[in-house]
C-alpha cells in the first residue's frame, strides 16, 4: 500500500498549533505524505491573530502548479482562503487538477473567534463547494454555509432539504443546515459538534441525499483547542485516500482526535488557547528508548574500538606479555582506589537525597567490592613486579576527569561517568566469552565475564537511568557528555599498555 500524498492548501501559523503546520502535523500522524501550499500568512498565537499577510494570487497559482505538475496528489485539503480571489484561484485549479479526495475545512473564525474569510470570499466558496467531497464546517460556520445555500449560493436547490429559497432561518437546527447545505452543493458535511454543551462531542456525517451517521466521543475537558478543525480536516482527508470510504475516516479519524486534545493541556505550548497534541497515539505504540540505551548506542564506535585494541586481543587469544598485563593491574588499582570513593560519593548522595535504601546499598556494595578487587584479583598478579608504579598519564586523565564530574555538583553526572566502568567491562566480558582451561589469563576473563557482574552493570544502568529521567535538559546533557567521555577513557585504558610507559593516548 502506498502513502497517500495529500496537500494541504491553506494558512499558516507560526506557534504550529493550526493552520498549514497543523495540516502537515495531522497528515504525518496518519501515515501521510504532507505537502502545503500557503494562501495566506498568518502572524497569529494562541491568544488570537495579529495580522494577515495574503501573498499575490499569481504566486498561489504558481506554488499550485508546481506540485500538480510534478506530483500526484491523492487528497487535497482546503482550509484557510482568505478573500474572493485566492477562493477563485484555488477552485480554477481545483477544476483543472481534481484528485480523488477532496475535503474543505470552510475557515471563517477562528477558534479565538477572529474573523478568517472575508464577505465577498464568503460568497465566491459556492463554486468550491461544488468540486468538494467533503465539507467540515463548526457549528457557527455551519450557520453562515445555511444561510449562503438558503440564499441560492451554488444552486436553487435549498428547498429539497426542507427550507424555502431565501435566507436560512436562524432557528435553523444543525442537522437541518447540514442538510440544507449538503443538498445544495451535492457534498458530503461533517457537522461537528465540539463547540456545543454536554457529556459527548457528536459528530453528524450528512449525505446530500439527507443520510445521517452519528460519530461519538467523549468530551474533553480542556481549553486547549487550537487547530481541532484544521488538523481533524487533515486527518480526514487522509485515511479516506487510504480506505476509500468516507465513514472510515471520521470513523477513524474521531477517536485520533479524542486523544489528542486529551493530550492538549501537556503539551504546555502557549498561555492562552494552545494546541492539541497531534502525536498523542503515535507516541503511544513507539518504543521508549531509554536515555541510557541512547547514549551506549552513540559510543558504538568507541566500543568497536575497544573490542579490536591489541590489549585485548592479546587477552582474548592469551599472547599478550604478562609483564605487560601486570603494568595495567598496576595502573587498574590507582584507579579503583580513586573509582571507591566516588561510588561512596554515590552512596552516600543517594541516602541523603531520600533516593531509597536499595540504590545506597547498591553503591556501597559497588564501593566494597572495588576494595575487594584491588585488594585480592590485582594484588595476586601484581606480586610484587609493578606493585610500586606510579601513576601512568591515561590513568591520571581518566581520575582526572572522574573528579570533574564529582565537583559539578551533580550526583547524576558524577553517576554517568562512573557507569562506563560497569557497561564497558561487562560488555568486553560477554565479548571475550569463556576462557578455556590453561587459559593466561582465565581469571580476569571470568572475573568480568562473570553473571554477577553484567547483573551489577545492569542496576547501575537502571539506577543511571531513573537520575537522567528525573534530570532536566541541560543537566541530562552534561550526563551524556560525562558517559561518553568516561567510554573514551575506557579504550584509552585498554590501550594504554602496549602505548608505553610515558606515552598518553589520545582519543
Amino acid at each position: 500500500m502506498s502513502v497517500p500524498r495529500v496537500l494541504a492548501i491553506a494558512g499558516t501559523d507560526p506557534t504550529g498549533g493550526a493552520g498549514l503546520q497543523a495540516d502537515l502535523k495531522a497528515i504525518a500522524a496518519h501515515d501521510g505524505y504532507g505537502m502545503g501550499v500557503v494562501t495566506a500568512l498568518v502572524a497569529q498565537n494562541t491568544h488570537g491573530v495579529r495580522s494577515v499577510h495574503v501573498p499575490d494570487v499569481a504566486f498561489l497559482r504558481e506554488q499550485l502548479d508546481a506540485v500538480s505538475d510534478d506530483v500526484t496528489i491523492d487528497a487535497v485539503k482546503i482550509g484557510m482562503l482568505g478573500t474572493a480571489p485566492v477562493v477563485r484561484v484555488v477552485t480554477d485549479w481545483l477544476r483543472e487538477h481534481r484528485p480523488p479526495v477532496v475535503v474543505v475545512d470552510p475557515v471563517m473564525v477562528a477558534t479565538s473567534g477572529d474573523r478568517l474569510l472575508d464577505e465577498d470570499a464568503a460568497a465566491a466558496m459556492g463554486a468550491l463547494f461544488g468540486l468538494a467531497d467533503l465539507l467540515t464546517p463548526n457549528r457557527a460556520e455551519l450557520q453562515v454555509l445555511a444561510e449562503l445555500a438558503g440564499a441560492g449560493a451554488g444552486g436553487a436547490r435549498a428547498g429539497a432539504a426542507g427550507s424555502a429559497a431565501g435566507a436560512a432561518p436562524a432557528s435553523l437546527s444543525a442537522l437541518d443546515a447540514a442538510r440544507l447545505v449538503a443538498s445544495t452543493w451535492d457534498v458530503l458535511v461533517l457537522a461537528k459538534g465540539g463547540h456545543d454543551e454536554g457529556p459527548t462531542s457528536d459528530d453528524v456525517l450528512v449525505s446530500p441525499s439527507g443520510s445521517v451517521r452519528q460519530f461519538t466521543a467523549p468530551r474533553v475537558a480542556t481549553a486547549n483547542t487550537h487547530g481541532t478543525g484544521c488538523s481533524l480536516s487533515s486527518a480526514i482527508a487522509t485515511l479516506a485516500a487510504r480506505h476509500g470510504d468516507w465513514e472510515l475516516a471520521v470513523g477513524v479519524a474521531k477517536p485520533w482526535l479524542t486523544a489528542a486534545l486529551r493530550g492538549a493541556d501537556a503539551l504546555e505550548v502557549g498561555s492562552g488557547n494552545g494546541p492539541i497534541d497531534h502525536g498523542a497515539v503515535s507516541r503511544t505504540l513507539l518504543p521508549v528508548v531509554p536515555f541510557t540505551d541512547v547514549w551506549w548506542s552513540d559510543v558504538g564506535s568507541v566500543l568497536q574500538a575497544t573490542i579490536e585494541c591489541g590489549f585485548l586481543v592479546g587477552l582474548r587469544d592469551g599472547t599478550l606479555d604478562a609483564d605487560v598485563f601486570a603494568g595495567y593491574l598496576a595502573q587498574d588499582v590507582h584507579y579503583l582506589r580513586a573509582y571507591e570513593q566516588h561510588l561512596a560519593a554515590l552512596a552516600a548522595s543517594a541516602a541523603g537525597a531520600g533516593a531509597g535504601a536499595a540504590a545506597a546499598a547498591f553503591w556501597t556494595a559497588a564501593s566494597e567490592g572495588c576494595a575487594a578487587e584491588a585488594r585480592d584479583l590485582h594484588h595476586r598478579r601484581l606480586a610484587g613486579t609493578h606493585a610500586d608504579d606510579p601513576v601512568h598519564p591515561t590513568c591520571a586523565g581518566y581520575l582526572a576527569h572522574l573528579q570533574e564530574a564529582a565537583d559539578s555538583g551533580s550526583a547524576a553526572v558524577l553517576a554517568a561517568a562512573v557507569l562506563p566502568c560497569f557497561r564497558v567491562y561487562a560488555w568486553v566480558g560477554a565479548q571475550l566469552g569463556s576462557a578455556p582451561d590453561g587459559h593466561a589469563f582465565a581469571d580476569w576473563i571470568t572475573a568480568y565475564g562473570d553473571p554477577g557482574f553484567a547483573a551489577s552493570s545492569a542496576e547501575a544502568t537502571r539506577l543511571v537511568e531513573e537520575m537522567a529521567a528525573a534530570a532536566t535538559p541541560s543537566e541530562r546533557g552534561r550526563m551524556a557528555r560525562a558517559f561518553r567521555r568516561s567510554t573514551e577513557w575506557e579504550l584509552a585504558f585498554f590501550a594504554m599498555p602496549l602505548v608505553g610507559a610515558a606515552g598518553e593516548f589520545t582519543c
